[in-house]
């Protein structure tokens, strides 16, 4: 009885292991190589709930668009490693590029190194006018970009978002998916707020996925945020994390906390 009892035990014990180490997305979100500030911000961002939307696989090519200090990158490098790939198509540089661009590509390279956390990651540029080649043609799983899109709107307007979406999709696999996470901007507001705001319309950005040759397929409320009415004298930067105001009326921005954010999945038809 009591031999019996152990291997039941055992058995027990090695489902609840295996089911503990089954969700690659958790394991990543709990990897010792986040930063305990990086998950404070899992609150506002919510990348389990976030990657498991868009569809996110350990077997998947992911390519993600300007990875900056690497927030996102760590999770999805971490899922994908072993039999997948991670691709970084980080700031395109030239001699025109800030020096912030540039350090944020050079800190990035140093973590794909040898024993160093990216050490197998693939890395490509991207600019919304120099840099379209993010990767191979078709050669992506999935394409995601966090809270980008107001940035090649602000500086390139249309031309940069079409040039964007477009390079996206060529890089994408038939039936491939490309995630978008952005502030969004009441459907009411006035369209000229998007050129200075950091909110897009999401009909803005639905239309020019579209206008691209993806379909939506999904969107989701994780990263809705209903206290943020997106009308900040510093636009989207009034907000916490970077609390553009400083000490000004801090007490209530936090409260408000990060922004409302669009959550949409797309895909590249397969045919």
């Amino acid at each position: 009885m009591k031999k019996l009892a152990q291997l039941v035990l055992a058995a027990t014990l090695g489902v609840t292991a295996t089911y503990a180490s089954a969700d690659a997305i958790s394991d990543a979100a709990m990897s010792d190589i986040r930063s305990d500030k990086a998950k404070v911000r899992d609150e506002y961002r919510n990348p389990q709930q976030t990657l498991r939307f868009f569809g996110l696989k350990p077997d998947m090519t992911v390519v993600e668009i300007s990875p900056g200090g690497g927030w996102y990158a760590d999770i999805l490098y971490s899922v994908v490693k072993e039999n997948g790939k991670y691709v970084a198509a980080h700031f395109y540089v030239d001699e025109e590029t800030s020096d912030y661009y540039k350090k944020s590509v050079e800190g990035f390279k140093e973590q794909m190194k040898p024993g160093m956390k990216y050490e197998n990651a693939e890395l490509t540029a991207f600019d919304p006018i120099k840099a379209l080649n993010i990767g191979e043609a078709g050669s992506a799983d999935m394409v995601l970009t966090f809270r980008n899109v107001h940035n090649w709107y602000m500086r390139h307007g249309d031309e940069g978002i079409d040039n964007a979406f477009g390079a996206f999709f060529k890089a994408l696999k038939p039936g491939g998916v490309l995630g978008v996470v952005e502030h969004e901007l009441p459907e009411s507001a006035d369209d000229a707020a998007m050129k200075k705001s950091g909110y897009m319309k999401r009909s803005y950005v639905v239309a020019a996925a579209e206008k691209a040759g993806f379909v939506l397929e999904a969107s989701s409320d994780v990263n809705a945020n209903p206290m943020d009415t997106a009308d900040h004298p510093k636009g989207v930067w009034t907000l916490p994390p970077r609390l553009a105001l400083d000490d000004q009326d801090r007490e209530k921005y936090m409260a408000i906390g990060e922004s409302n954010r669009m959550t949409l999945k797309f895909t590249k038809p397969k045919s």
